[in-house]
This record gives C-alpha cells, sequence and structure tokens, in this order.
C-alpha cells in the first residue's frame, strides 16, 4: 500500500506511533535529546491509557517549549508545529490528522534540510499550509514503488522509507512492531541530528 493508503487503514496505535516517529526524527531541531519522546512511546503499548499519553505529552511540550532560535528556520517551525498539534486525547480522528500533517512536515522538512534538494521554484508546502500526506510538495517527489522508492532527493527519500516502514509494522505486527519501529526512527533522528550539525557548523 502507499503511504496515504497505510495511513487511510491504520488503527490507533499506528496513527499514534506514526506521528510519534516523525516528530521524533525532528526533534534534533527543538534541541531535545533522544531520550526526551521515549515516554511517549512506552504508552503505545497500552492505547486505552488516554490518561498517561496527555500528561507525557504535556511534560514533553513542557521541556520543548520556548520561543525558538532568533532566525528559527522553516524546517524548525515544522517540528515546532508537529510537537503543538499532537492530540491531547488520542482518538482515532485526531490522531488520523496528526500523523497525516505529521507526515507531510517531516518530509518538507527532509527536503529543506537536504543539501541534494534544495528548494527549486514553483515548490510548495509553506510551514503555515502543512496539509496531509496525499497532497503535493511534501516529499519532493519522492514515491514508493514496490522497487523500492524513486524520485526525490536522498534524504527524502530515506524518510519515506522510514515512514512507511513504521506503518507496515504497526499494520502487521501491532504493539510487537513497536520495537523495530522505534529502532527505525532512531536511525532516522541520528541521520537529521548529523544534517543539523553540518549545517550549524557550515554557519559558523
Amino acid at each position: 500500500m502507499s503511504l496515504v493508503q497505510l495511513i487511510a487503514h491504520a488503527d490507533e496505535r499506528g496513527l499514534a506511533a506514526s506521528g510519534l516517529a516523525c516528530l521524533d526524527r525532528c526533534v534534533p531541531l527543538l534541541g531535545g535529546d533522544d531520550e526526551i519522546l521515549r515516554p511517549l512511546w512506552t504508552t503505545l503499548a497500552h492505547p486505552a491509557d488516554a490518561d498517561a499519553w496527555a500528561s507525557r505529552l504535556a511534560r514533553v511540550r513542557g521541556a520543548l517549549a520556548g520561543p525558538g532560535e532568533p532566525g528559527e528556520g522553516e524546517a524548525a517551525l515544522l517540528a515546532r508545529r508537529m510537537l503543538a498539534a499532537a492530540p491531547s486525547e488520542p482518538s482515532a480522528a485526531g490522531l488520523r490528522v496528526w500523523a497525516d500533517a505529521c507526515s507531510l512536515a517531516a518530509l518538507r522538512i527532509h527536503r529543506l534540510l537536504d543539501p541534494a534538494g534544495e528548494d527549486t521554484p514553483g515548490e510548495t508546502g509553506e510551514a503555515g499550509e502543512a496539509g496531509g500526506a496525499g497532497e503535493t510538495g511534501g516529499a519532493g517527489d519522492a514515491e514508493v514503488t514496490g522497487g523500492g522508492v524513486r524520485g526525490g532527493s536522498p534524504l527524502v527519500a530515506a524518510e519515506l522509507r522510514r515512514q512507511t516502514a513504521v506503518l507496515e509494522l504497526l499494520a502487521e505486527h501491532g504493539t510487537g512492531g513497536l520495537r523495530r519501529a522505534h529502532e527505525v526512527t532512531t536511525e532516522g533522528r541520528r541521520v537529521l541530528r548529523a544534517v543539523v550539525s553540518r549545517r550549524a557548523r557550515g554557519r559558523g
């Protein structure tokens, strides 16, 4: 199935994992450490515990709260909006909207940060207009096919593969897929952290 179809068919756990994974991979833009979202990951084993999700989400927001850096770029603004949009009540409807928006925002972030895929005239996806995974402009023309990922810049193609992998793992294995989904996400976060560090050194 396509990424859009996977989101459309995902259950509450899959949707929460999808949105959380997108946010987790982008945590380096918010100055968060590698463990900041782990408490939210642990709640996914018990999705009926809405109170635990809400309280841990509030703590994460408090830990990552802040006005941002002066001149903060679009990528960081998108990451902040992903966190702000996370639903306090993990209902299927709210999580589906969040997962869809996080998918597009994360792809946009990776496209913005990929030195091999700089924005070109006519591309869309402004920070304040994030829609969903089914809209154009977020994936940088990357597409998951039966033989892999076609089109798009390398960083975007890798993010698209990881988004698809997380949803497939949860669809196929349920709770049993959470560990591998987190590992896939950790790998992506390390890649993005390295990219952010290189860009910071380049500006210095």
